[in-house]
């Protein structure tokens, strides 16, 4: 498949915001409008769509209404971007009520992770690259907290483009916030702790294939469903997994990675991220290290597979923005990962 690029963001560009999965921001405005702080001090025009306020319990109950923010968000010629604000659990309802044609005829940057993943998989098989990364109430709003370095990186991301890119780990990270009930923690995260980096697995090549991935459960939920990638989609592709706040047991992943392995997806992707697993003990990350490995090489024999966990993506902070589509290349021997095209027009 050949991706659409979306044209990268300027000062003075509009963005839409919407809600897709749950309606956070009825429930902790401060922290929604806190996020939006950071788009503006980029000079971006913020244009909330109807959905970005809405009742929670009216936007649950109303998963057309939230599509049609989608559909008006990607055909509306003033907006560049669509940022979400925030996950949830059950966007995968709103799919049916998505047009193909607006998405796939209207190459905008959306940006969200968590539940957003329905909406990532669903505009990269209409060929659009899209961005797994921070939302406006998970991330944005707690940039002030987490190091310089992850705001830059967002933004050069957003604004930036180049004809590679290298990526590098943060070397600490936080699991998740403080009580937002508590207006005091508005912008704070939990502790931040050391981390070692990324762990390679196995692997001794240096590899290319395209971006994909998102949240194992919410990934869980698309599968058999007819939003769900063909056999042929997997072939060369570089498949991320990060789990969510709920903490996936090690049991539950290794089902989860046993049926990528019946679907025959282990067979045909050049490579496979797992993200740093939110609230895992280092204990629970060894375990789930070596049950990565034993499902992958041991029960579907892809021994020579490129696997890196504890890669920063996802439900801790701060996380690194991954274009879904984009070519990215991965150095065994160098422990190197790198995109290796443009991301944005």
């Amino acid at each position: 498949m050949k991706y659409k690029k979306p044209e990268k963001l300027k000062r003075g560009d509009t963005v839409a915001i919407v809600s897709p999965s749950w309606g956070g921001p009825s429930v902790f405005p401060y922290i929604y409008e806190n996020g939006l702080k950071v788009l503006t001090g980029w000079g971006l025009k913020i244009k909330e769509f109807p959905t970005a306020r809405i009742d929670a319990t009216f936007l649950r109950e109303n998963p057309k209404v939230r599509a049609k923010d989608i559909n008006d968000a990607f055909s509306d010629p003033e907006v560049k971007a669509i940022f979400a604000s925030i996950g949830g659990d059950d966007s995968v309802r709103i799919l049916p009520f998505v047009d193909k044609r607006i998405v796939a005829d209207n190459p905008k940057i959306l940006m969200g992770y968590s539940d957003i993943s329905t909406l990532h998989v669903f505009s990269n098989l209409q060929g659009l690259i899209t961005f797994y990364g921070p939302s406006i109430m998970a991330g944005f709003s707690q940039m002030g907290s987490l190091p310089e370095s992850f705001k830059n990186h967002v933004r050069e991301i957003l604004f930036e483009p180049k004809e590679s890119y290298e990526y590098h780990p943060y070397g600490k990270y936080c699991d998740g916030y403080l009580d937002w009930s508590n207006k005091e923690n508005l912008g704070k995260t939990n502790l931040m702790k050391s981390d070692d980096g990324w762990h390679w697995l196995q692997g001794s090549k240096k590899i290319q294939g395209e971006l994909f991935g998102g949240c194992i459960e919410v990934l869980e939920m698309m599968k058999a469903t007819d939003f769900w990638p063909s056999q042929d989609f997997w072939k060369g592709k570089i498949f991320f997994l990060e789990t969510s706040e709920e903490k996936p047991s090690i049991h539950y992943v290794d089902h989860a990675l046993r049926n990528y392995g019946m679907l025959g997806i282990f067979d045909k992707i050049n490579g496979f991220i797992f993200s740093r697993a939110r609230d895992y003990s280092n204990v629970e990350k060894k375990e789930l290290e070596e049950k990565i490995t034993s499902v992958v090489a041991k029960e579907f024999g892809r021994s020579d597979l490129p696997v890196i966990a504890n890669f920063d993506v996802g439900h801790t902070d701060p996380q690194l923005v991954l274009p879904l589509g984009v070519k990215m290349e991965i150095d065994c021997q160098e422990k190197k990962i790198k995109l290796v095209e443009s991301w944005l027009e």
